[in-house]
């Protein structure tokens, strides 16, 4: 319980960093949704690989570069899950105001790579040597 909770403490930074940067891109920025996205994610990712290496799974005490990599290509994996479903709402469904990417974007696709996260980072970023981290069941 303390490892789905302290996870999703740090997911809330993440994706504070990753929504507010994403909104002000696509805003006054005037960049287009998919570029908003593509940059808001990698500011967003960063803050989650800190406070999961340095909170969550601080007692690992699996750190580095190649950890950073993986945990990069496991989140990599969540934001082509969020792009799919900007580009499904924006261009297949026509539905282009701020308001329908950011909901798209940042809340279903979010949502589903959620998911998708979490399985990846506990089982191949901060997995110890002889298996799990631990049990998400108790």
């Amino acid at each position: 319980m303390r490892e789905l909770l302290g996870f999703a403490a740090v997911g809330l930074l993440a994706y504070a960093a990753d929504l507010g940067l994403f909104v002000w891109l696509r805003g006054p920025a005037g960049l287009d949704p998919l570029t908003a996205k593509a940059l808001s994610f990698v500011a967003g990712c960063s803050v989650a690989y800190a406070g999961n290496a340095l909170g969550t799974y601080r007692h690992t005490g699996i750190r580095g570069l190649r950890r950073y990599a993986v945990f990069f290509a496991v989140n990599v994996a969540g934001a082509l899950v969020q792009l799919l479903c900007i580009a499904v709402s924006h261009y297949g469904l026509g539905l282009t105001s701020q308001r329908a990417d950011t909901v798209s974007g940042a809340g279903v696709g979010m949502a589903l790579a959620t998911v998708l996260r979490f399985w990846g980072t506990r089982t191949w970023v901060f997995r110890q040597e002889r298996g799990r981290v631990g049990s998400w069941t108790g």
